[in-house]
């Protein structure tokens, strides 16, 4: 599962909806887009964060062709097309989803997915198989033309790379009413500045805890998705029984995606994932605007899912360990 980040120091302003979806039941809330947010001016100073000795300007973090490697010794030697991309149209893959592969709300963590999964995703992004449902977002474009420009070598060899790596929990999922009021970041959720709060609704909110941290690249950055009440419970039931209620929308996870939802053999793990994230494939797949081998098999288990379903299933996979 790939998607990629287009994301800058400066923040949009624009509010996030706290409508659940929109009237033909699309999930506006998993797909923000703030496109014409203003960037705040590079002032060549050096960035920081936690634990780290290293020290990068924000335009070194804004340059697509260097991934910041804020704790070397957290990962392997990176492959060049990992760190640096290869000029003029492969982006470093390490600057969007992050040198150990956890990527963010916005796009997908790579870390510990099956080297010929990658392989497939990236093949399915260059042949035009794999699209996606909603606004034309700055992350799928991207990817698509990331994809098409790149060789068999250097997919196979960040395929290598990210598959050696294994997942971290980043996200914590609480269960709640309400919660603080956000703002979009071009392609992501913050905290709002004037803070507030509001009702979550039909709909799952994920934010990075600190948002410079994330801005900044930083691998160890962690995240907080606000689900509905009942959520976790209610997608446990449909994960392990395929049943909402009393009526049967899709079949057990686990058959596929193995036990904990970790994975098995070709099939990826989910478990640990983000929801924002789990929702759009669940939606784009169902949909059909996203197809391929993968999707396919993915069809007939998501056809009869609905809004809170989808929400359910993603709250409570999120929240599992892997």
């Amino acid at each position: 599962m790939l998607a990629l980040l287009v994301s800058s120091a400066a923040l949009a302003q624009a509010p996030a909806t706290s409508s659940p979806a929109s009237p033909d039941g699309f999930p506006a809330w998993a797909y923000p887009w703030a496109p014409e947010f203003k960037a705040a001016a590079d002032d060549g100073l050096p960035t920081h964060v936690p634990d780290s000795t290293a020290a990068f300007t924000i335009a070194q973090e804004r340059d697509l062709f260097f991934a910041p490697d804020w704790h070397p010794d957290d990962h392997p030697p990176m492959p060049a097309v990992v760190a640096h991309g290869r000029t003029p149209d492969v982006r470093a893959c390490g600057s969007c989803h992050r040198v150990e592969g956890t990527g963010g709300p916005e796009n997908a963590s790579l870390a510990g997915l099956p080297a010929a999964y990658i392989v497939q995703q990236m093949a399915e992004y260059k042949s035009g198989v794999r699209k996606f449902s909603g606004p034309r977002r700055s992350p799928v474009l991207l990817m698509t033309a990331i994809a098409k420009a790149t060789t068999d070598a250097d997919a196979q060899a960040a395929a290598a790379y990210f598959s050696s790596l294994k997942p971290k929990p980043v996200i914590k999922v609480v269960e709640t009413d309400t919660v603080p009021a956000t703002e979009i970041a071009r392609v992501f959720y913050m905290l709002a500045k004037d803070g507030g709060s509001e009702p979550i609704g039909e709909r799952i909110v994920e934010v990075p805890d600190d948002v410079a941290q994330f801005e900044h690249r930083d691998s160890r950055s962690q995240f907080t998705a606000y689900v509905p009440q009942g959520s976790i419970a209610r997608g446990e039931t449909l994960a392990r029984t395929g049943k909402s209620g009393t009526e049967t929308v899709t079949i057990s996870c686990a058959g596929c995606h193995g036990p904990g939802l970790q994975g098995l053999g070709a099939i990826p793990g989910i478990a640990g994932r983000s929801p924002s994230y789990l929702v759009r494939q669940m939606y784009d797949i169902q949909q059909h605007s996203r197809q391929g081998s993968g999707a396919a098999m993915m069809a007939p288990v998501v056809e009869r899912l609905g809004h809170s379903d989808m929400i359910a299933l993603a709250a409570y996979i999120s929240s599992l360990k892997p």
